[in-house]
Protein backbone atom coordinates (compact mmCIF):
# COMPACT_ATOMS: atom_id res chain seq x y z
CA UNK A 1 0.00 0.00 0.00
CA UNK A 2 1.23 3.53 -1.10
CA UNK A 3 1.12 6.25 1.21
CA UNK A 4 0.14 9.22 -0.38
CA UNK A 5 2.50 12.62 0.22
CA UNK A 6 1.53 15.98 0.50
CA UNK A 7 3.85 19.59 0.10
CA UNK A 8 3.15 21.64 2.57
CA UNK A 9 4.64 25.11 3.96
CA UNK A 10 4.52 26.08 7.41
CA UNK A 11 5.83 29.59 8.76
CA UNK A 12 7.38 29.69 12.53
CA UNK A 13 8.18 32.16 14.58
CA UNK A 14 9.02 33.25 18.01
CA UNK A 15 9.45 36.26 19.70
CA UNK A 16 10.08 34.65 23.65
CA UNK A 17 12.52 33.35 25.31
CA UNK A 18 15.43 31.16 23.70
CA UNK A 19 14.17 32.29 20.08
CA UNK A 20 16.79 30.54 18.20
CA UNK A 21 16.50 27.31 20.16
CA UNK A 22 12.72 27.20 20.54
CA UNK A 23 12.74 27.10 16.55
CA UNK A 24 15.49 24.32 16.63
CA UNK A 25 13.48 22.36 18.85
CA UNK A 26 10.47 22.48 16.66
CA UNK A 27 12.15 21.55 14.05
CA UNK A 28 13.96 18.59 15.29
CA UNK A 29 10.17 16.93 16.40
CA UNK A 30 9.05 17.94 13.26
CA UNK A 31 11.95 15.76 11.63
CA UNK A 32 11.15 12.73 14.31
CA UNK A 33 7.08 13.25 13.81
CA UNK A 34 5.45 10.28 12.00
CA UNK A 35 3.97 11.05 9.14
CA UNK A 36 6.02 13.88 8.29
CA UNK A 37 9.02 13.81 5.48
CA UNK A 38 11.56 15.82 3.69
CA UNK A 39 11.72 19.03 5.86
CA UNK A 40 13.44 21.58 4.58
CA UNK A 41 14.57 24.93 6.13
CA UNK A 42 14.91 28.41 5.16
CA UNK A 43 16.61 31.05 6.84
CA UNK A 44 16.36 32.01 9.76
CA UNK A 45 15.08 36.23 9.88
CA UNK A 46 14.92 38.64 12.52
CA UNK A 47 11.83 40.61 12.08
CA UNK A 48 9.84 43.18 14.01
CA UNK A 49 6.10 42.86 15.07
CA UNK A 50 3.27 42.87 13.20
CA UNK A 51 0.21 44.26 14.70
CA UNK A 52 0.75 44.59 18.23
CA UNK A 53 4.47 46.41 17.43
CA UNK A 54 5.49 47.43 21.74
CA UNK A 55 6.74 43.61 22.38
CA UNK A 56 10.32 41.68 21.36
CA UNK A 57 10.98 41.23 17.83
CA UNK A 58 10.71 37.93 16.36
CA UNK A 59 12.51 34.88 14.71
CA UNK A 60 10.80 33.70 11.15
CA UNK A 61 11.14 30.86 9.28
CA UNK A 62 9.87 28.97 6.66
CA UNK A 63 9.69 25.15 6.27
CA UNK A 64 8.55 23.29 3.25
CA UNK A 65 7.55 19.53 3.95
CA UNK A 66 5.99 16.05 2.74
CA UNK A 67 3.41 14.61 5.26
CA UNK A 68 0.87 12.03 5.02
CA UNK A 69 -1.12 13.79 7.74
CA UNK A 70 -4.53 15.18 6.40
CA UNK A 71 -4.27 19.25 7.26
CA UNK A 72 -6.46 18.88 10.13
CA UNK A 73 -4.37 16.40 11.46
CA UNK A 74 -1.22 18.43 10.61
CA UNK A 75 -2.83 21.68 12.81
CA UNK A 76 -3.45 19.13 15.35
CA UNK A 77 0.54 18.06 16.05
CA UNK A 78 1.25 21.55 15.00
CA UNK A 79 -0.65 22.71 18.18
CA UNK A 80 0.18 20.29 20.76
CA UNK A 81 4.11 20.81 19.65
CA UNK A 82 3.25 24.63 20.43
CA UNK A 83 2.07 23.61 23.73
CA UNK A 84 5.11 21.35 24.41
CA UNK A 85 7.47 23.86 23.80
CA UNK A 86 6.14 26.33 26.12
CA UNK A 87 3.53 28.35 24.18
CA UNK A 88 1.23 30.44 26.92
CA UNK A 89 -1.97 31.41 25.39
CA UNK A 90 -2.25 35.07 24.93
CA UNK A 91 -3.83 38.13 23.14
CA UNK A 92 -3.99 38.07 19.33
CA UNK A 93 -0.83 39.48 17.85
CA UNK A 94 0.66 39.25 20.99
CA UNK A 95 4.15 37.81 22.31
CA UNK A 96 4.44 34.03 21.36
CA UNK A 97 7.40 31.64 22.41
CA UNK A 98 6.53 29.68 19.12
CA UNK A 99 3.95 30.17 16.64
CA UNK A 100 3.53 27.47 13.52
CA UNK A 101 0.64 27.90 10.78
CA UNK A 102 -0.12 25.89 7.73
CA UNK A 103 0.60 28.47 4.87
CA UNK A 104 -0.03 26.43 1.89
CA UNK A 105 -0.74 22.33 1.48
CA UNK A 106 -0.41 21.53 -1.63
CA UNK A 107 -3.03 23.65 -3.74
CA UNK A 108 -5.78 22.97 -1.45
CA UNK A 109 -8.17 25.56 -0.39
CA UNK A 110 -9.67 24.87 3.34
CA UNK A 111 -12.04 27.53 5.12
CA UNK A 112 -13.02 25.97 7.98
CA UNK A 113 -13.44 27.66 12.00
CA UNK A 114 -10.67 26.05 12.78
CA UNK A 115 -8.27 25.99 9.60
CA UNK A 116 -8.01 28.25 6.30
CA UNK A 117 -5.55 27.38 3.62
CA UNK A 118 -4.20 29.17 2.28
CA UNK A 119 -3.25 31.52 5.35
CA UNK A 120 -5.55 34.15 4.57
CA UNK A 121 -2.66 36.60 6.02
CA UNK A 122 0.41 35.49 4.08
CA UNK A 123 0.24 37.42 1.23
CA UNK A 124 0.59 40.29 3.03
CA UNK A 125 3.40 39.41 5.43
CA UNK A 126 6.59 39.80 4.21
CA UNK A 127 8.23 38.00 7.56
CA UNK A 128 6.24 34.63 5.47
CA UNK A 129 6.98 35.43 2.04
CA UNK A 130 10.97 36.62 2.26
CA UNK A 131 11.61 33.31 3.72
CA UNK A 132 9.30 31.43 1.50
CA UNK A 133 10.36 32.79 -1.04
CA UNK A 134 14.18 31.33 -0.09
CA UNK A 135 12.64 27.79 0.07
CA UNK A 136 9.48 27.52 -2.63
CA UNK A 137 9.33 30.47 -4.50
CA UNK A 138 7.99 29.04 -6.99
CA UNK A 139 5.08 27.76 -4.82
CA UNK A 140 1.69 29.24 -6.62
CA UNK A 141 -0.97 31.05 -4.29
CA UNK A 142 -4.04 29.12 -4.99
CA UNK A 143 -6.53 31.46 -4.78
CA UNK A 144 -4.39 34.36 -5.86
CA UNK A 145 -2.63 32.22 -9.05
CA UNK A 146 0.56 33.73 -8.76
CA UNK A 147 4.12 32.24 -7.16
CA UNK A 148 5.06 33.20 -3.38
CA UNK A 149 8.12 35.27 -5.41
CA UNK A 150 5.55 37.84 -7.14
CA UNK A 151 4.00 38.08 -3.78
CA UNK A 152 6.82 39.25 -2.30
CA UNK A 153 7.24 42.20 -5.44
CA UNK A 154 4.26 43.71 -3.89
CA UNK A 155 5.31 44.09 -0.20
CA UNK A 156 7.88 46.03 1.23
CA UNK A 157 10.48 43.84 2.86
CA UNK A 158 11.81 46.99 5.56
CA UNK A 159 12.10 44.96 9.23
CA UNK A 160 13.09 41.38 7.90
CA UNK A 161 16.30 41.05 8.23
CA UNK A 162 18.15 37.35 7.82
CA UNK A 163 19.48 36.63 11.20
CA UNK A 164 23.11 36.85 11.99
CA UNK A 165 23.80 34.44 14.92
CA UNK A 166 24.32 31.23 15.39
CA UNK A 167 21.73 28.38 14.18
CA UNK A 168 22.48 25.18 15.51
CA UNK A 169 19.94 23.37 13.81
CA UNK A 170 20.89 23.61 10.19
Amino acid sequence: MTTTLHKTLIGMGSNVGERVLTCCAAIGQLRNQDGIREVRVSPFYETAPVGVTNQPSFINLVLEMTTSLTPFALLKVLKSMEQTLGRIPRYRWGPRELDLDILLYDDKVISTDTLTIPHPEMHRRAFVLVPASDIAGDWLHPLLKQPVRTLLKNLSTAGVVRYQGSVPCV
